[in-house]
């Protein structure tokens, strides 16, 4: 199925995991997309996949619909643009909340979220009651495999200077693997979501943790992508720490004066 920006006008069989969404957003990612919706297939055979496609210049878009036509249970988002990760997000969150779906996945397209571990994640959500399971590499049986030394140190660092600021018990706050139940996006407010890029997974996490809901982290295999580029550079980091700092000082006043009770995650 192939779509615009607008919601799809029938919903699809919400039937066990055909219920599933997996929303994987692209922007020149021709070389990992098949493989990615194939290795999904192959270990998750009743979910549904939506590509979100940033109008890549690559020719990404155009094999999302080939694939689409071939299988039904892809489907196709063109967005006019790159407007970023968090924007692509939020549309495909939209799209399958229009369209019946209960859990709803966030998953990268270059393979370093490997679709091997998806089962053990939606086996917790169910298991543990979690509104929001997060596939976490800083967890005891997490692993990051083929990173450099300065960026495990940038992300280790980055992700616990953020779980200290801002109070929170998540110990990967900016991990970019997880799985919402339809409630949960429900009442997070998304229509006032404004952050855009990676620090979109740190404000969904704060807004999940605000709201005193269950966050779950099960370890998974992170796996540095082996074709393409990484979207991911300091100032995207230097940045999110900025943001997690401001709002870090705002959950504490906001405690400290009543407005709103302290919850864990």
């Amino acid at each position: 199925m192939t779509e615009s920006n607008s919601p799809a006008e029938s919903a699809p069989e919400a039937d066990g995991r055909s219920a599933v969404l997996v929303i994987i957003p692209t922007y020149n990612e021709v070389d990992n997309l098949e493989r990615i919706i194939t290795r999904v297939h192959e270990h998750n055979p009743q979910v549904h996949v939506l590509v979100a496609d940033d109008n890549s210049p690559d020719g990404t878009g155009e094999l999302a619909d080939k694939l689409a036509a071939k299988d039904e249970r892809v489907n196709v988002m063109h967005r006019a643009g790159k407007q970023g990760l968090g924007a692509a997000y939020l549309a495909g969150f939209a799209w399958g909340l229009e369209n019946g779906y209960q859990l709803l996945i966030e998953m990268d397209a270059d393979g370093s979220h490997r679709p091997e571990d998806l089962p053990s994640m939606l086996t917790a959500l169910e298991e543990k009651n979690a509104d929001l399971v997060i596939g976490s590499r800083y967890v005891k049986g997490g692993k990051i495999v083929n990173w450099p030394a300065s960026r495990q140190f940038l992300s280790r660092g980055g992700n616990t200077y953020i779980h200290l600021v801002m109070g929170l018990k998540v110990r990967d706050v900016t991990a970019g693997y997880r799985v919402f139940r339809r409630s949960t996006l429900e009442r997070l407010g998304l229509e006032s979501v404004e952050s855009g890029g990676y620090i979109f997974q740190t404000d969904l996490t704060r807004r999940v943790n605000n709201l005193g809901m269950k966050i779950v982290e099960v370890p998974i295999t992170f796996v540095e992508r082996e074709i393409g580029v990484s979207k991911m550079n300091r100032s995207i980091m230097f940045e999110s720490l900025w943001r997690a700092t401001t709002w870090g000082f705002e959950d504490r006043i906001a405690q400290l004066t009543g407005k709103r009770k302290k919850q864990s995650a």
